[in-house]
């Protein structure tokens, strides 16, 4: 399911492809996220054209709306939302963190808020694998308790011990169901451990013995240091098989991409790109710029100069703060489009470079030319 191709003599760098039923997606690579089954403000036939092979959907909310029902019959995620790529489905430990959906946690499971009727919903691991290959998601994960970095050491014991009880129970009802529903669905662990080395270490052991199609790192991109959170992963990435994928959830900075990919992570996801175009916050070659900053006004270059998106080829700076100016919301589109392209193309060349075995000298390239 997982090949490396390459791999970078200096660094943890390698290429690789991850085999999944909607064809091979070649990794390093970024999921733009797709909870509701759409990228904002953005088309799946754009995101094709900028060479995205994955994105990640929501299970937990889109069982709620339009619900697993519907989107069976309509043919599936794939074919409702015409992406016949690969799509990672999340489990909706994520919503955890959220006030205004999260309601209370047990052994047996999670009470959600519906956020569309209001209503109390539960869900148990064994619910959610049922949803995510209903749903007929590429890549499932398990549902995990994922513990605010902030939080004490307490509430991070606690976290990893529920999310290794599941992550058991989901492993056999996953099997279950793959033999049930002739279906074959890729299903990978999360690690958990909050900023603890012991925990860590603890929880990707746990997580590895489990043999999961592929594994990942939760938890983080929360709030903590940039030291903290790479501290992290540089004590569960030697402990995971090496001959499969590893993925770092929720990072999708550049310079976050760049450092984990050293360490050897292949996969990412993150709303980086598209939360960032939508504050205006546009990712170049010489560093973030704030576009709706009034030097812009008669800036007739385009957003990056050395970026060839159908964004820079037809519009100017100043054309663009005028669209933000008057706040039309087609400009969300263009600046979208655009951060997640420059993205896509990072994530091409840092995998062209690894290949050439030049990775740190491209890594170090790239940093230096970021502008504060």
């Amino acid at each position: 399911m997982f090949k490396i191709t390459s791999e970078d003599n200096e660094t943890g760098a390698r290429t690789g492809q991850l085999h999944t039923a909607h064809g091979i997606a070649q990794t390093p690579f970024l999921m733009p996220v797709a909870t509701k089954m759409t990228v904002k403000y953005l088309t799946q036939t754009e995101l094709l054209n900028m060479g995205v092979e994955s994105i990640i959907s929501n299970s937990m909310i889109l069982t709620m709306a339009p619900g697993v029902e519907h989107i069976k019959e309509m043919g599936g995620i794939h074919k409702f939302m015409n992406f016949n790529k690969c799509i990672f489905t999340d489990s909706g430990g994520f919503q955890m963190q959220s006030p205004k959906l999260f309601l209370s946690i047990s052994d047996r499971g999670v009470h959600f808020r519906d956020p569309f009727s209001g209503k109390k919903t539960f869900l148990t691991p064994e619910a959610v694998m049922k949803n995510e290959i209903e749903i007929g998601a590429d890549v499932a994960m398990c549902l995990d308790q994922m513990p605010h970095t902030t939080q004490g050491q307490e509430d991070w014991i606690q976290a990893t011990k529920r999310t290794h009880a599941w992550a058991e129970r989901c492993k056999s009802a996953h099997r279950l169901l793959e033999y049930n529903y002739g279906e074959k669905q890729m299903l990978f662990g999360i690690a958990q451990g909050g900023l603890d080395k012991k925990l860590r270490i603890k929880s990707a052991e746990f997580i590895e013995k489990l043999n999961f199609d592929g594994v990942a790192m939760g938890g983080l991109c929360l709030g903590e240091s940039k030291e903290a959170m790479f501290k992290a992963v540089d004590y569960q990435v030697p402990v995971f098989n090496k001959e499969k994928a590893r993925y770092l959830m929720g990072v999708g900075s550049p310079e976050d991409i760049l450092e984990a990919v050293s360490k050897g992570v292949d996969c990412f996801d993150s709303i980086y790109p598209t939360q960032n175009a939508r504050h205006c916050n546009i990712l170049t070659s010489k560093g973030t710029i704030k576009i709706d900053r009034g030097k812009y006004a008669k800036d007739t270059k385009p957003l990056d100069e050395n970026c060839d998106c159908e964004v820079c080829k037809t519009y100017s700076r100043a054309y663009l703060y005028h669209l933000i100016r008057m706040k039309e919301k087609s400009v969300l589109r263009h600046l979208s489009y655009h951060n997640v392209y420059f993205t896509q193309k990072l994530l091409q060349k840092i995998r062209v470079a690894i290949k050439e075995n030049r990775f740190k000298e491209y890594k170090d390239e790239f940093l230096s030319s970021q502008t504060p």
